[in-house]
C-alpha cells in the first residue's frame, strides 16, 4: 500500500478510468508529425485544454501510450488533447539496459544520459509547445506530465522563467532536487515510488509552494507508470490505475 496518505484532496466524481489492457494494447490516438517530431496524439480534436507527455528514456511503450489514451478520455467534465512527442530523437534507451546490474550496462546507460541530458530536453519543450499551440489555436492551456527522465524534465522547465504551462505531473521521477520546487510556479503532483529517495521527495514536497499532492506507492517500482509496467501482475495493475486516477482527480480539481 502507499506509504504516504493522500492528503491534499480529489473530486472523486471528476474521472472514470477504462479497463486497464495488461498486454496488447489498442491504441486509441494516432503518430503524427508536428514539427520534426514523431508524435503520439490522442483525444478529442475539439478540447480547449493540452496535455505535453514527456515520456520516460523508453520512448513509445504502449503502457506510457496507454497511460496518455486515459488522461485524455478519463475526465467527465473536460476535455484533454494529449501529444507525445519523441523527444530522443528516434534514439530510446534499450529496456535490457535497466536496471544496469553490472558494468557494461552501466557504462552503455551513462553514454546514453550523456546525449540525452535533461536540461536539453527541457528547452526543447519549451520550443514544441509553441508549435503545437501554433498548430492548434483552439487549445487555451496546457498541462505537463512526465515520467522518469521526464519528470526531471517537468521540474526544470516549470520552475524555469519560460513555463508556458498551468499544471504539471511528475511520475517515479528521476533526479529528484528538493532546490528546484521553490521556483515551480504552478499546480503540482509527485508520484514517487519505492525507488526514489524518500528523504529527496519529502524535502521537496516541503519547499512546493503551490497547491500540490505527493504521495509514494510504497510497493511498486520505478517505472510502474510507464514503460517498466508489468501489467500482468495484477499488483502493479492496480496501483497504475488508481496512479491514474489520482493523477486525473488532481488535473480535474487544480486546473483553472
Amino acid at each position: 500500500m502507499s506509504t504516504m496518505k493522500a492528503t491534499h484532496g480529489h473530486n472523486e466524481a471528476c474521472c472514470n478510468i477504462p479497463p486497464v489492457v495488461s498486454s496488447g494494447y489498442p491504441k486509441k490516438g494516432a503518430y503524427e508529425t508536428i514539427g520534426d517530431k514523431k508524435t503520439y496524439v490522442t483525444g478529442p480534436a475539439d478540447a480547449t485544454k493540452g496535455i505535453l507527455v514527456v515520456a520516460d528514456i523508453f520512448g513509445f511503450f504502449d503502457q506510457t501510450l496507454q497511460g496518455s489514451d486515459i488522461l485524455a478520455t478519463s475526465d467527465a467534465h473536460t476535455k484533454y488533447r494529449v501529444f507525445v512527442p519523441d523527444l530522443l530523437n528516434g534514439d530510446p534507451c534499450p529496456i535490457e539496459w535497466y536496471p544496469p546490474t553490472d558494468d557494461d550496462k552501466q557504462k552503455k546507460l551513462g553514454a546514453w544520459f550523456g546525449k540525452h541530458a535533461p536540461q536539453a530536453a527541457a528547452e526543447e519543450v519549451v520550443k514544441f509547445v509553441k508549435t503545437l499551440q501554433e498548430k492548434n489555436p483552439g487549445i487555451k492551456s496546457w498541462g505537463i506530465v512526465g515520467y522518469c527522465w521526464g519528470g526531471k524534465v517537468v521540474s526544470l522547465v516549470t520552475s524555469g522563467s519560460s513555463n508556458p504551462f498551468s499544471i504539471a505531473a511528475e511520475v517515479h521521477p528521476a533526479m529528484v532536487d528538493p532546490s528546484e520546487a521553490e521556483g515551480i510556479k504552478v499546480p503540482l503532483i509527485l508520484l514517487a515510488s519505492k525507488e526514489e529517495p524518500a528523504d529527496k521527495v519529502k524535502e521537496f514536497e516541503d519547499k512546493l509552494k503551490v497547491a500540490k499532492h505527493v504521495e509514494t506507492f510504497g510497493d511498486q517500482v520505478h517505472g510502474w507508470m510507464a514503460a517498466r509496467a508489468d501489467l500482468s501482475d495484477a499488483r502493479v495493475k492496480e496501483e497504475y490505475t488508481r496512479g491514474y486516477k489520482t493523477l486525473v482527480e488532481f488535473f480535474a480539481k487544480n486546473w483553472k
